[in-house]
């Protein structure tokens, strides 16, 4: 039977949530705690979560669980990650775990318009789906992966469409990591208003 998910996101499919560390863009190194949502048709062909596109795959848990199992860590800090987590209404989630004074982040490609109550949006678009004009001008980090040399330009573009104190990232994608590295530490020595992202949680052998 497929899912009936409530449009005031008092219900969400909830793929994972684990407390671990922030391994990527501006928060690296910072305990957080992780809600990974199952549902994304963004459909990136490099995606390391795939099993997490499909929402009927996903039990539907009460927001209300989420943000008690949040709470219960000492790290008062929240990422709300997918699959791609806008698809669905977000106020309800982020109101309650601000409610118990935990700082709501997002990662987000920005292909649905934005809901949720946020400390932090990071921004990581896709030529898939272009990211909304309000994802964009509301976004903190702009944190772009770069698989080949044609996603300079694509980080460029979207460079443009957010706000001029939103911080930008270059990351290689993990399986081309050694070839799109020395590139990207060429690009923003070149470009230093660009800085460079790791996926030190992989380095770290952590989730």
């Amino acid at each position: 039977m497929a899912h009936k998910i409530p449009e005031d996101g008092t219900q969400l499919p909830l793929m994972e949530e684990f407390y671990t560390i922030q391994g990527e863009g501006f928060h690296t190194g910072k305990a957080a705690y992780f809600i990974r949502l199952g549902g994304c048709d963004v459909g990136c062909h490099w995606c390391d979560v795939k099993e997490s596109w499909d929402a009927e795959l996903h039990a539907l848990t009460y927001a209300d669980q989420i943000v008690d199992n949040a709470a219960k860590h000492p790290s008062k800090a929240v990422v709300v990650t997918g699959g791609e987590p806008l698809i669905y209404n977000l106020d309800y989630l982020t109101a309650g775990l601000q409610g118990r004074g935990i700082k709501t982040f997002i990662e987000t490609s920005g292909a649905y318009p934005l809901s949720g109550h946020w400390d932090w949006i990071c921004l990581s678009p896709k030529k898939f789906k272009a990211p909304t004009k309000n994802v964009a001008e509301h976004a903190d980090e702009l944190k772009v992966i770069i698989f080949n040399k044609s996603d300079f330009t694509f980080a460029e573009e979207n460079a443009k469409l957010v706000s001029p104190g939103c911080k930008l990232y270059l990351q290689p994608e993990w399986s081309k990591s050694k070839e799109m590295t020395p590139l990207i530490v060429e690009y923003v020595m070149n470009n230093p208003q660009w800085e460079i992202s790791l996926q030190t949680h992989k380095y770290l052998n952590i989730p």
